[in-house]
């Protein structure tokens, strides 16, 4: 009887055997090493320049930037160290930042020491930092509902949110904090 047994267990073992071999001979996959990709870029450009016209013909924005990752199913464009220049006749500005996102409605999303610099002689604001700013580009507004410092030649403000039209350089404070006048 134990030749019997002997004899079923090992036909037991080698049945165990030949059902669990597929899992037990399959590559363990580590979750640390792999990376779930959202998406890929359909195209990424390197050293970017570009200028874009409106309808009339007339420049309406420059583009550089280190690197950019267009993502068209998603509707956006990623960009890093860009730089925007917005013009509008005699009245342009120049925004740098970190990184910004483009969407297909031409709003503009900066982010990571924003510096917007006022490109018109003699202008009473020349700079407006902040460290995340939305634009509109085709209606020319700015705003953030970060802190912000406005300086110009004469001046400096403080204070937490902003709104901006660039066409008319109204630029009003949310919430104003302080505002230093310098020595003329």
């Amino acid at each position: 009887m134990t030749t019997n047994r002997i004899a079923v267990l090992g036909l037991f073992l080698l049945t165990m055997g030949w059902l669990w071999y597929p899992y037990l001979s399959q590559p363990s996959t580590s979750q640390n090493n792999t990376q779930d990709v959202i998406a890929k870029p359909d195209y990424i450009a390197t050293e970017l320049q570009q200028t874009i016209y409106n309808e009339n013909g007339v420049r309406s924005h420059t583009v550089t930037a280190k690197k950019m990752e267009l993502y068209q199913e998603l509707g956006f464009s990623h960009f890093e160290a860009p730089i925007f220049t917005l013009y509008n006749g005699t009245m342009n500005w120049k925004i740098t930042a970190k990184e910004a996102t483009l969407y297909e409605n031409n709003t503009l999303i900066l982010e990571g020491d924003v510096v917007a610099k006022n490109l018109t002689d003699k202008a009473m604001i020349t700079h407006i930092n902040a460290d995340h700013i939305r634009v509109e580009i085709t209606k020319r507004l700015m705003q953030s509902e970060q802190p912000v410092i406005i300086s110009g030649p004469d001046l400096m403000i403080t204070g937490k949110g902003l709104l901006a039209d660039l066409n008319t350089e109204v630029i009003e404070l949310i919430n104003h904090t302080r505002t230093v006048y310098y020595d003329q």
